[in-house]
């Protein structure tokens, strides 16, 4: 099982939208790397629920890839944001995962705590001007952050 960490806005998608759908594609990636470790996610792996853009910032839950290789079907939709317009049914740019909740967390987990516990080579969202959507988490600090977890 591998582990990696989702960032996503919470007034845009966050945990309790999850929460309350069970499972949900992970859209709208349009960076090659966060696309890459997408596409590099297997049916089981733990990927950590991070709140960007609001106070306070951190990790507030867990989710599970439960579908790998989809295609992401904003890419197709021109009302879409995250639409592409150079990419085709045929010959997809774009790719994601479905995830599935896991739990949410107490008490947030938030940059400053992780800061405390981590440096940035442990942890890729601790890294100055990242702005990875989707990074990977080694074993041993996911399980270090699933113990902070846990009062």
């Amino acid at each position: 099982m591998n582990y990696w960490l989702l960032k996503s806005e919470p007034d845009v998608f966050g945990i309790d939208h999850l929460k309350k759908q069970k499972t949900s594609i992970w859209d709208g990636v349009r960076n090659y790397q966060a696309r890459n470790f997408l596409k590099a996610m297997h049916v089981g792996d733990l990927a950590f629920f991070y709140h960007s853009s609001t106070k306070p910032t951190g990790i507030v839950g867990l989710c599970k890839v439960v579908e790998t290789s989809i295609a992401d079907p904003s890419q197709f939709d021109p009302q879409s944001p995250y639409h592409d317009p150079t990419s085709s049914k045929d010959n997809p740019r774009w790719w994601t995962v479905r995830v599935g909740f896991v739990e949410k967390y107490k008490q947030v987990l938030t940059l400053e705590l992780l800061r405390e516990k981590f440096d940035p080579d442990e942890l890729i969202v601790l890294r100055r001007g990242n702005r990875l959507s989707v990074m990977p988490v080694a074993p041993s600090v996911a399980e270090k952050i699933k113990r902070l977890s846990t009062p």
